[in-house]
């Protein structure tokens, strides 16, 4: 992806930190064809440390996306945070294999960082997505009545039990 709102010049840095904000909603993970949140409004804080041979940054994400339950379908505002370090170092040709090192060819004087925050962000968000209104008891939905009817029914006693599986646990019992 090319987008140059993600984009850090670095060239004419001084040598020290330099904080960069960035502001990420559903048109960003559009344009990586994730189309996994109803909407999202995440800050990104992209703290770059250069030194004479090579640069360190941080990101840093706060915010939420908007997502469906996996339990209901009922879209909820989910909180979501995530943490990336990255080493940039200097080199003959591009290479982003390793996670936590980047290496750019001599003489770039700019750094794409879309990449790097989409996967912090998207990774960020958990598989299983609940609506917290189902743990906390306070989601009145269709689908959750629908769920607790299709419950199986506890046992009353034990009386209620087949006899056939008092003789499974002898079984267990007799060595």
């Amino acid at each position: 992806m090319e987008s140059r709102e993600f984009v850090i010049p670095f060239s004419g840095l001084k040598i020290g930190s330099h904080r960069f904000d960035f502001k990420v909603d559903n048109s960003f993970f559009e344009s990586f064809d994730y189309q996994d949140f109803n909407s999202s409004k995440i800050d990104v804080e992209a703290q770059l440390t250069k030194t004479s041979t090579m640069m360190e940054l941080e990101l840093e994400a706060n915010g939420q996306v908007n997502v469906d339950c996996d339990v209901t379908g009922e879209p909820f505002d989910m909180p979501t945070a995530g943490k990336l370090h990255l080493v940039v170092k200097f080199g003959e040709e591009y290479d982003d294999l390793d996670d936590e090192l980047l290496i750019i060819p001599h003489g770039e004087s700019q750094l794409n960082i879309a990449q790097y925050v989409y996967e912090m962000l998207v990774l960020a968000v958990p598989q299983k997505r609940v609506h917290p209104g189902i743990e906390d008891g306070s989601l009145k939905s269709e689908v959750l009545d629908k769920l607790k009817e299709l419950k199986p029914k506890e046992e009353k006693n034990n009386n209620d039990i087949d006899p056939r599986w008092d003789d499974l646990k002898k079984l267990l019992t007799d060595k």
